[in-house]
Order: structure tokens, then C-alpha cells, then sequence
């Protein structure tokens, strides 16, 4: 498949430049590598850093691309996606304003004649409208805001794994040689933390929500559960507070909702059944350690009917 797959890229892209956006993730990180094989000198890798990461995610991320041999170009954009995003709640509106303002960053460093190129996956399609046929629109991908079907109408887009699930994607990873370490990171939404918010998001919720997400994830880990017992695992913000009790205080603070899941390819998810002892941890170290939050639930909804993502 991938020699095919990179011939046929060869033929779809000829001689012109290509600037590929890459998050890190798993689809932009087996993108990247296929289309650096592919075209070599001819294809640019933009980061955009949007605000909406996760703690310490873009130099993580920059050292990823380092450690892999690609250049990758850091862009710093963080005011531009927040300042419109303020009392936002609306989750497809933060979507759309997202998908816009990336394109709007992006156009600044490609050319008129230039390709841009996406990590879309085939259930991304299939939740903003299905490739063959009508289908209910769940919910609007970043990758289909309007900016980036312009561009498509113009044959100016290049998706190299649109017809992959997650699973296909990280076979290719495997035999491309990119470390497991990177292709069996959970998945992370295109508009990051901003549709884990529920509600309006801004720097104080953002800095809440990105402690809590990563006690989760250092629990995970701590208990040899990241990799093997779960497909995606993260904390949202909810948009209620609740009372509690510290010390001899009332208090009346944010609550943090806990989800994580199996699955194989995204498609359908099922909550995972996490030991006890584990959630006991993750709930006590958020409640204990993220200011402002005194309340941690556990999501056991599975998809469908429920959506991974909150948001």
C-alpha cells in the first residue's frame, strides 16, 4: 500500500509545494512522514500553536518532528484563536471559528499555487458529511469548515489518509519506522481543549483544565493503563459548579468530568472500566491539586449513542 501510496501522491501533487499541518497526533505525524518520502524538499510542516493544547504539548511536540528528521516550522498564534473564541459557547461556533482562523494562519505561509495538506481520517468525513452519500452531519470537522472546502473546490487540498480508520493509519505508522510511543498517543481533537470546555473558554479554564487532563493521563500511565486498556482518556470541564466541603470551608466550585474509552478504529467506542483504586487516585489529585475544582465525576457513556468528545 504505501508504495502505491506514494506514487499516487507523486502524480496528485507534480511539482508544487505542499504545506502540511501537523498537530503531533498520529494523523498529521503519519501524514508528514508519508508525504516528506513522497516529495521530499518540495513539502513545508507548519505547527500552529492555537492556545488550545495540552500542558507542555508544543515543545513536545516540536521534539517529536526533531527526533523523525522533519523540519517543522513553530508558529505562535495563540491570540488569534482566543480573542474570537471569548464567550463562545455555542461547540460547533468554536469549531467553525477554529477551522477559520487555522486556515487564516495558514494561508500566510502558502503560496497561490500551493497545496495544503491534512491529516483527515475516513470516520472525520463520515462525521461532517459522508464521502459516499448523504449523511447527517454529527458533528462539523475542522478539517470541513468552509475555508478548507474552498480550497478543496479548487484542487488545492491533499488528505493522503482520508480513507484510513485510526487503526490503518497506525499500521502504515508501524511500517514507516515512527516510534510507538508516538503512534499509540490518544487521540486529540482538532480543536483541542476548546470543545473539552464546556462553554465559554478563556486562559483560566484553559490552565484548570489542562492540570486535571494531565493527572489523567500521568495516572494512566502510572498504572500501565495509557496504552493497553485505553483508546482515548481525558478530563472535560463542565460548565456547573457544585458545593463541597475543605477543610471547615464551604466552597462552590468547577466540576471536572473524567472520560476514557476503548475502541479500535473510533467508529464506536465503549467506556472503559477502569479499576477503582485508579479513579479513586485521578479524582484526589484533581480535587486536591487543580484549584477551583471540588467535584470529579466518571463518564460511562458509550458511542453511540454519546460522542467520545463532549463537544
Amino acid at each position: 500500500w504505501i508504495d502505491a501510496h506514494l506514487a499516487s501522491l507523486r502524480r496528485e501533487i507534480g511539482r508544487r509545494r505542499v504545506v502540511a499541518a501537523v498537530s503531533g497526533g498520529v494523523d498529521s505525524t503519519v501524514m508528514a512522514v508519508l508525504l516528506h518520502r513522497a516529495i521530499g524538499g518540495q513539502l513545508t510542516c507548519l505547527f500552529v500553536d492555537n492556545g488550545l493544547l495540552r500542558l507542555h504539548e508544543a515543545d513536545e511536540v516540536m521534539a517529536t518532528f526533531a527526533s523523525l528528521g522533519i523540519t517543522v516550522e513553530r508558529i505562535d498564534a495563540q491570540r488569534r484563536f482566543l480573542a474570537p473564541l471569548a464567550g463562545v459557547e455555542d461547540p460547533e461556533h468554536k469549531r467553525r471559528i477554529i477551522g477559520r482562523v487555522f486556515i487564516e494562519v495558514l494561508r500566510e505561509h502558502f503560496g497561490e499555487t500551493d497545496l495544503l495538506a491534512q491529516g483527515t481520517l475516513y470516520p472525520d468525513v463520515i462525521e461532517s458529511v459522508s464521502t459516499h452519500g448523504p449523511s447527517a452531519t454529527i458533528k462539523t470537522h475542522h478539517n470541513r469548515v468552509a475555508e478548507v472546502l474552498g480550497l478543496m473546490s479548487e484542487g488545492r487540498i491533499v488528505e493522503p489518509l482520508r480513507e484510513l480508520f485510526k487503526d490503518e493509519v497506525r499500521a502504515v505508522g508501524e511500517q514507516l519506522g515512527i516510534p510507538r510511543e508516538v503512534l499509540w498517543r490518544h487521540p486529540f481533537p482538532g480543536p483541542g481543549l476548546a470543545v473539552r470546555i464546556l462553554g465559554a473558554v478563556d486562559d483560566g479554564r484553559l490552565a484548570t483544565l489542562r492540570q486535571a487532563d494531565r493527572i489523567v493521563t500521568d495516572e494512566l500511565r502510572d498504572a500501565g493503563l495509557y496504552f493497553d486498556a485505553t483508546w482515548q482518556a481525558f478530563a472535560v470541564l463542565l460548565p456547573v459548579r457544585s458545593v463541597g466541603v475543605m477543610g471547615d470551608e464551604r466552597t462552590y466550585e468547577n466540576v471536572a468530568a473524567v472520560r476514557a474509552v476503548t475502541s479500535t478504529d473510533g467508529m464506536t467506542a465503549d467506556w472503559a472500566r477502569l479499576p477503582h483504586d485508579v479513579l479513586a487516585r485521578i479524582a484526589s489529585r484533581i480535587i486536591n491539586e487543580v484549584a477551583g475544582v471540588n467535584r470529579v465525576v466518571y463518564d460511562i457513556s458509550s458511542k453511540p449513542p454519546s460522542t467520545i468528545e463532549w463537544e
